[in-house]
């Protein structure tokens, strides 16, 4: 999907085009967190060369982010999201998030799956809910493979 879509608020600007996103701010940022440690900056290339990205900014620097892995038809994974600490409290997490639910793509998804362990109360106000089926999501989860390179 080609399709650039924009998001505009004072100085901010929320933005699906990828030529607008800054790979090396987005990699310190994942590099350090908590789902991401130590991860390279080719598969951080890979990941946003292969999925739906929102890139966030104050001017013309990156201060956030957020990806879906869509098939866009039917799934997507939420993934990478994130505002920068020094921009967090100002409303900018809601508001990325908003945007990607006003996203033609994810509007016509049946299924939109998040694991996280960071700001469930966002998640919970925007309609996510956990799930604690039996039998219900399988994972092979490997939250070191980076760090074991």
């Amino acid at each position: 999907m080609n399709t650039v879509y924009e998001w505009r608020n004072s100085s901010y600007l929320i933005s699906t085009d990828k030529k607008k996103l800054d790979q090396k701010a987005i990699h310190q940022y994942l590099t350090r967190s908590t789902w991401a440690a130590g991860i390279d900056i080719d598969t951080v290339a890979m990941s946003i060369e292969n999925s739906l990205t929102f890139g966030v900014f104050d001017d013309d620097s990156q201060i956030g982010f957020a990806r879906l892995i869509t098939d866009y038809a039917t799934f997507a994974y939420l993934c990478d999201v994130y505002i920068l600490e020094a921009y967090q409290g100002k409303g900018l997490s809601r508001w990325l998030m908003e945007s990607v639910h006003d996203h033609p793509v994810f509007i016509k998804l049946r299924r939109i799956l998040l694991c996280t362990t960071t700001a469930p109360w966002l998640y919970e106000k925007l309609g996510y809910e956990p799930v604690n089926r039996e039998n219900f999501i399988w994972t092979i989860t490997r939250p070191d493979i980076y760090a074991a390179k």
